[in-house]
């Protein structure tokens, strides 16, 4: 291929994820986009089960998109790849990954229903990943719905730089950029497109000075401020659509065709070298040529095809049957299965170069974020991490059918691996296999994935909170583990001390042994005890957290001094000082937000309060309607959304997001005390 070929390639690639509440019709306007684009004969409909997106049988049966979905077509030249995210606050993390992938961000709004939770986080997300950004308001058709309020109120929610591209007219859509007017159901088109052309020209100084001079600049010359009011977040184009019935469709794909950015259009993806402080910017090239660099931003497990990466080239030309590093593999895979996706349908695949997104197949080697490339020396290069909302939801499991632990144990860790939502615990003081999760919701879909898709039954025990264990001063802690059976004994001897870590910190081990009084080749083995007394906790069973723990002095034997005998001395001297540091039981204190019909906001804030919750804030909804806004213990939020359906006749719904760990009541942490120590002793 050549340069310029390679350069007309990359120029035709769009990439969109659809984002936004779950309900907005972002399934339906994936549909229309398809059937508009000539892909499919006939859109399909949630609510027949057809979608080419929603292929689950799960996703057909709850008509909601559980998981993301590839998709792609072509239109007037272009070749578009398409995210279709899941969008319940629950999947959060299926639909983030996707703006690892993507150039644009289109946050779906319905118009009935207004402004919600989760058009606002994926607005944020998309922000911070410096992702460009479209709003387009769908159901404009909708019986009752007020346009212009609406068109305010995200302007006020978002900024005044969300403007709208295009305005309902007579049950279409009437252009506001390219043409300079009009009429549309707003009034004059006039108003909307000089609005546009001066938020435009903005952001270059030689524009401003033609638009002062002249009173106007064409549209078809101000593409390149455009774009780079798109990339700087000046600009938020909104756009309005019923993408049942096929309404402004058409007008969408030429915002797509002639305005959306393509990958050299974007803000460049950041990619780092190294770890953490040392880690350093890398640039990657739009070069076909180039070095393979494609990125893993989502891992599904299939029962058939084993491990399904789904995958963003970013440089250089991947191609069937090339050998790949993973990561820091040093081991090359062979690409043996390369292939774009249409929902479930695999299009076979040679080849995939820099903007496009792709699948692989049957690699085990492959996980969540990794980077695929081909020169050992690009080992060290990843993307910068991705924020995402910490699982506090959490329930024990355990096979229906004994014998079967380490089964599930192994299907859990590739359902676990699709969504950096879940996580896996063994709970070691009481041998329990625990999920975490970002609600019920959450978590009811494991299991019926766990039983439909993998056939594997299980049983549950009550939701488990994610209690930490911390200190609250300084203290010192001793034990000499000394066993003599006949032979060769064990002899080890720890002192150390522990000290408070800023909330959040995490652990800190220091070794400031002299002397050798604890030889170089046992300190390994006392760190190992202190983390697994950590992971074990000391006060109510639950992790250690935030504690720097400094081994400073010991004692050892020249034949009895083992690897063993200091991994239990370190263990009880981590203990018997924490006993001491006046330990604390902390419980996750969450975000919560509820939006509420307005008479019913006072029942809310109430409730809040009467369960040791507190309101911070309220922000306006759609007509009628408001979001509480407060912090709240998650151990009292565990039958919220029961108490919600009796005080507002079911019409409220909220989430929830981790904030941070707070001390639990001197009555509660002695409870979780006593229960501890009960099952300590029965052990």
């Amino acid at each position: 291929m050549t340069a310029m070929a390679a350069d007309a390639r990359i120029a035709s690639i769009r990439t969109l994820a659809l984002l936004g509440p779950s309900g907005a019709g972002k399934t339906t306007l994936a549909e229309a986009l398809l059937h508009a684009a000539g892909a499919l004969p006939a859109a399909g409909a949630v609510e027949k089960g057809n979608t080419v997106s929603d292929h689950d049988a799960l996703e057909r049966r709850m008509q909601h998109s559980l998981q993301s979905s590839l998709l792609h077509f072509e239109h007037a030249g272009l070749r578009v790849h398409l995210i279709d995210t899941p969008g319940a606050p629950d999947f959060t993390g299926q639909a983030l990954p996707s703006l690892e992938a993507v150039e644009t961000a289109v946050v779906v709004i319905d118009a009935q229903r207004g402004i919600e939770l989760m058009a606002q986080r994926m607005l944020d997300a998309a922000r911070e990943r410096g992702r460009d950004r479209v709003i387009v308001i769908n159901k404009i058709d909708a019986p009752g719905v007020n346009l212009p309020a609406l068109l305010e109120q995200i302007q006020s929610a978002f900024g005044k730089e969300c403007l709208p591209l295009n305005l309902p007219h007579q049950g279409g859509v009437a252009d506001c950029f390219f043409q300079s007017s009009g009429p549309s159901d707003f009034g004059s088109v006039e108003a909307a497109h000089r609005a546009l052309v001066e938020q435009v020209v903005e952001v270059d100084a030689a524009f401003v000075d033609r638009y002062l001079n002249d009173g106007d600049v064409p549209a078809t010359e101000l593409h390149a401020p455009l774009e780079q009011a798109l990339r700087e977040g000046h600009l938020i184009p909104v756009l309005f659509c019923a993408a049942k019935n096929g309404v402004g469709v058409a007008e969408l794909l030429t915002v797509i065709d002639k305005l959306l950015p393509n990958p050299e259009e974007a803000n460049p993806p950041e990619f780092l070298s190294g770890e953490g402080a040392d880690a350093k910017p890398v640039q990657v090239r739009l070069d076909p040529a180039a070095h393979v660099l494609a990125h893993v931003f989502q891992v599904r497990a299939d029962p058939f095809l084993g491990k399904l990466g789904f995958l963003r080239v970013h440089q250089g030309t991947l191609q069937k049957n090339m050998q790949l590093y993973v990561g820091h593999g040093r081991k090359p895979v062979r690409v043996g299965h390369l292939f774009a996706l249409q929902g479930k349908t695999q299009v076979p695949l040679d080849k995939a170069g820099p903007g496009e997104l792709c699948a692989v197949a049957k690699l085990d080697e492959l996980h969540p974020d990794a980077v695929l490339h081909d020169a050992a020396e690009d080992e060290h290069i990843h993307l910068a991490p991705l924020a995402v909302p910490t699982p506090v939801h959490g329930l024990a499991i355990a096979p229906a059918r004994h014998g079967d632990e380490q089964r599930l144990w192994d299907v859990m860790h590739r359902l676990v691996e699709e969504d950096p939502c879940l996580k896996i615990e063994q709970a070691s003081q009481t041998h329990e296999t625990v999920v975490y999760g970002l609600g019920e919701l959450h978590l009811r879909v494991l299991l019926e994935r766990l039983k439909e898709t993998f056939k594997f039954e299980v049983k549950t025990q009550p939701p488990r909170i994610a209690y930490r264990e911390t200190i609250s001063a300084y203290a010192e802690g001793h034990y000499r583990h000394k066993k003599q059976s006949g032979g060769a004994g064990q002899f080890g001897e720890v002192w150390l001390k522990v000290e408070p870590l800023p909330r959040g910190a995490g652990f800190e081990f220091v070794d400031q042994v002299k002397g050798g009084v604890i030889p170089t080749a046992f300190i390994p083995a006392v760190e190992k005890g202190v983390r697994e007394a950590c992971a074990l906790g000391v006060v109510a069973g639950y992790p250690l957290v935030d504690v720097k723990v400094t081994v400073f002095d010991g004692k050892h034997h020249s034949v009895d001094s083992k690897e063993i005998a200091f991994v239990t001395a370190a263990k009880k001297a981590l203990q018997a000082a924490v006993k001491e540091a006046r330990p604390v039981v902390l419980e996750p204190i969450v975000q919560v937000e509820v939006l509420t019909p307005e008479a019913a906001v006072g029942d809310v804030s109430g409730d809040l309060a009467s369960h040791r919750g507190q309101v911070t804030g309220t922000r306006a909804a759609v007509a009628g309607q408001l979001v509480v806004q407060g912090l709240a213990p998650l151990a009292e939020l565990a039958a919220f959304q029961t108490r919600l359906n009796a005080m507002t006749s079911g019409q409220a719904r909220y989430t929830l997001a981790l904030s941070h760990y707070d001390p639990v009541p001197p009555n509660t942490q002695a409870a979780l005390a006593a229960a501890y120590k009960v099952q300590d002793e029965a052990e």
